[in-house]
């Protein structure tokens, strides 16, 4: 009773919000992998949606678009251009950026915010921009986060809202901490 009462919660949030549920998506013949996480706002191609493929360990930052149809042919030729938009294992997809249809992205991908995926991405790539390039590989990336993270503070995930234990002198020292070193700081 208490799973259907949370089940209920969510999509009475994600119809306000004017959002559509994974699972309808699902429904409709769109292929989830295990630990697929999306944030508020992204918009998958429901139009289209069995079009698209997201693997394991996928993770969608807020507002990001995934694409299986271009309309921009319609006026011009009567039809609509379509293609398979597929997604590998272990991909993070910053903020407000978009995958457009017939692209395929590898395995062990970041894409930084705002970018606009045009082409195929290979394997192990962190990409960024518009038109979305090659940056490094992942484990460049990680090298150099792992070496940032030796020197930077780090906060435990008490010092995040979705636990709602941070206070206003937690938010404060944070912020005098990021202020002295060098911008940046992880937190769990």
């Amino acid at each position: 009773m208490k799973q259907f009462i949370k089940q209920l919660i969510k999509k009475l949030i994600y119809r306000i919000r004017g959002e559509i549920l994974t699972e309808k998506y699902i429904k409709n013949g769109m292929i989830v992998g295990k630990n697929f996480k999306r944030m508020i706002g992204c918009d998958l191609d429901y139009s289209h949606c069995w079009l698209i493929k997201i693997g394991d360990n996928v993770t969608l930052a807020p507002r990001v678009t995934i694409l299986a149809h271009d309309a921009s042919t319609k006026m011009y030729i009567g039809y609509t251009k379509i293609g398979l938009t597929t997604i590998g294992n272990n991909v993070f997809i910053g903020a407000n950026s978009t995958i457009l249809p017939n692209v395929r992205i590898g395995d062990n991908i970041i894409i930084g915010a705002n970018s606009v995926v045009t082409k195929d991405i290979e394997d192990n790539s962190v990409v960024a921009g518009n038109p979305a390039k090659i940056i490094c590989t992942t484990s460049e990336y990680i090298k150099r986060s792992k070496e940032m993270f030796e020197q930077s503070p780090k906060y435990g995930s008490d010092y995040t809202i979705r636990n709602k234990k941070i206070n206003t002198l937690m938010k404060r020292q944070m912020i005098v901490d990021l202020d002295k070193q060098i911008g940046i700081g992880f937190v769990e």
